[in-house]
């Protein structure tokens, strides 16, 4: 039986993997410009995301696993689970944190980068003439590189020879949980210095771009501009378009007969008004697709099915609402608990013995969790709604350096170069996403689960009271048990365990990844505010734009594109999108025509 449970739990967990692949690959793919895909941008962008995302997916398994082993009912663990099995669960579960940990790392610090580099080091000229070969292209992305290994080693070097808080007295260190806590080698404690260094730098990210999306993601599925109908997009132009022929006609009738020609200002002005009639007449074929002209019954179809169901996404834009102020004051509750009543305050990373606070998102998972895999389904879209409202928050912001906007993600208009800068990110603010989800979110599920025990008199240290008829004598487990019968039963999951590890042995980590929380709930209230006040508007640059790329690649090459921008406009999504970046593309345009 328990073989059984634990090989379903897994293959639950295989199919999540799968459902991640498809996941990664859809974003990737849709928001990376189809001009410059390049394969090896592609795969690695994929596999990083998909590792990421398994990553804190894990947890749920983890609990899974060891809450396996007990009884909730009873308070005490089943009959098959010796400890010499939860061990060799525990070990499982280690190995394969461990090794996605790891892999994160590695691949947010080493693969993604060289992969920027090569990617840069491509000289399509050289390569035609074949003065670029795969070697030298390798070693020149290799050589930039190297810094991005020396740093990976002096973080290790750091985090194997740091002092940690080992030698410390009283501030509970005592506890049972703590002494499992501080028991590990060095290379542990360099493999937790390194994920703690990255969590806090994640966190950092995370308050800008996850607690905006946060806010953003589901007032972009609630609000539409108002004039952005294919109908009045479609009669605006066509106004726009006999204003600006008859102002031509009125330029070349009154020089009509000048030898000399036009005068230099008449020259200008008519110059623009045909740039400008180039570019309404692509906005008014982009109009007429999206009313579905020239277009087959399929398309049409489709056209008014997606308006038939608009109302859907308006309901579903006020759930996800609803469910993101829902996270965020549980988070809040959580957060002023353990800033109030956590057991060793700053000493610990404000590590919390049990809850004092009611937390109704901790509750909900508790009590799902006795029936895999209810809670693994609610925990999966709590994650993806974190994840998309970071993606949303990129797309929104941009990639900066201070107020600079460096890349702007943009869906179908993404460079590799910011794709791999975005999956950096991503990375960064999932690691950041795992901690605040474990400790703030629902920390009780987190570490124990639905586990219990019964707290009742031993017979012998290692006896297992029974509570069958004290029902009243179950207790939740909890990092502060001292009673021996919860350390004979409870088993806290790994995960949970290697981020305590991390804010114990370096209380620095903790305290600023807890603190900053605080910036995160401000930075959300800030945003959601701004939002609901802030009247969406259409851009009409980003429709020309996009028409001229389509133009320049083709009928054939642009049909799926033109059909992504029609379905964006259709349901108000283009408001996602930054309009600094296009003002520098105006510029530049600009410049290049003067």
């Amino acid at each position: 039986m328990a073989l059984i449970q634990s090989t379903l739990i897994w293959v639950v967990y295989a199919v999540v993997i799968v459902l991640l692949i498809a996941i990664a690959s859809i974003f990737v793919i849709l928001y990376q410009a189809p001009r410059e895909r390049s394969v090896v941008v592609t795969i690695v962008c994929i596999f990083t995301l998909t590792s990421l995302l398994a990553t804190v997916l894990l947890l749920p398994v983890d609990v899974a696993l060891v809450s396996s082993t007990t009884s909730s009912k009873l308070g005490k663990r089943k009959d098959w689970a010796t400890q010499d099995s939860v061990d060799s669960i525990l070990l499982t579960l280690k190995i394969v944190y461990y090794t996605l940990y790891s892999l994160d790392a590695l691949l947010c610090l080493l693969v993604v980068p060289f992969t920027y580099f090569w990617y840069e080091e491509y000289d399509e000229v050289a390569s035609e003439e074949g003065n670029q070969t795969i070697t030298s292209r390798l070693w020149g992305a290799f050589k930039y590189t190297i810094a991005f290994i020396l740093l990976v080693v002096i973080i290790f070097l750091v985090g194997f020879f740091v002092p940690v808080a080992k030698d410390r007295q009283g501030g509970h260190y005592d506890l049972e949980f703590f002494k499992r806590i501080l028991e590990e080698g060095h290379g542990e404690r360099a493999l937790t210095f390194a994920l703690g260094l990255l969590i806090t730098i994640g966190t950092l990210i995370y308050i800008l771009y996850t607690a905006a999306g946060l806010a953003l993601l589901p007032v972009a599925f609630i609000k539409s501009a108002p004039g952005i109908s294919a109908p009045t997009l479609s009669a605006n132009t066509a106004s726009e378009l006999e204003q600006n022929r008859e102002r031509q006609r009125q330029l070349e009738g009154r020089n009509a007969g000048r030898e000399d020609g036009l005068p230099p200002k008449d020259r200008r002005e008519l110059d623009a008004l045909v740039r400008e009639e180039r570019t309404l007449v692509r906005r008014e074929r982009l109009a007429a697709e999206a009313s579905g002209e020239g277009q087959g019954w399929l398309m049409k179809a489709w056209m008014k099915i997606e308006a038939v169901f608009r109302p859907i996404k308006l309901l579903g834009g006020l759930l996800l609402m609803l469910v993101a102020i829902f996270v965020w004051v549980c988070m809040l509750l959580t957060f002023i608990d353990k800033a109030k009543n956590s057991i060793c305050k700053s000493h610990c990373g404000y590590v919390l013995g049990h809850t004092n606070i009611f937390n109704p998102m901790n509750w909900i998972f508790v009590k799902s969790a006795k029936v895999f895999p209810i809670d693994y389904v609610i925990f999966l879209f709590l994650i993806l709604f974190f994840f998309f409202s970071s993606v949303v928050g990129i797309a929104s912001i941009g990639i900066r350096f201070l107020w600079l906007k460096i890349f702007q993600i943009r869906n179908g208009h993404t460079s590799p170069q910011a794709l791999l800068l975005a999956t950096i990110l991503l990375t960064l603010m999932a690691l950041a996403i795992n901690y605040s989800v474990a400790m703030l979110v629902a920390p009780q599920y987190a570490h124990f689960g639905p586990q219990t025990f019964c707290d009742r008199p031993l017979r012998h240290p290692d006896d297992q009271p029974d509570c069958s008829n004290h029902k009243n004598a179950i207790r939740p487990c909890s990092e502060i048990s001292t009673s021996q019968a919860a350390a004979n039963v409870c088993t806290a999951s790994v995960g949970s365990t290697f981020l305590d590890t991390i804010t114990v042995n370096f209380s620095f980590f903790g305290a600023v990844d807890f603190w900053a929380q605080i910036a995160f709930f401000a930075v959300y209230l800030i945003v959601f505010i701004l939002s609901l006040f802030r009247t969406p508007k259409l851009n009409e640059f980003e429709l020309d734009q996009d028409a001229e790329e389509d133009e320049e690649e083709g009928l054939l090459a642009s049909t799926g594109r033109r059909f992504g921008a029609t379905w964006e406009d259709l349901t108000g999504r283009a408001k996602k999108q930054s309009v600094s970046a296009r003002r520098g593309s105006r510029d530049n345009g600009h410049e290049a025509e003067d």
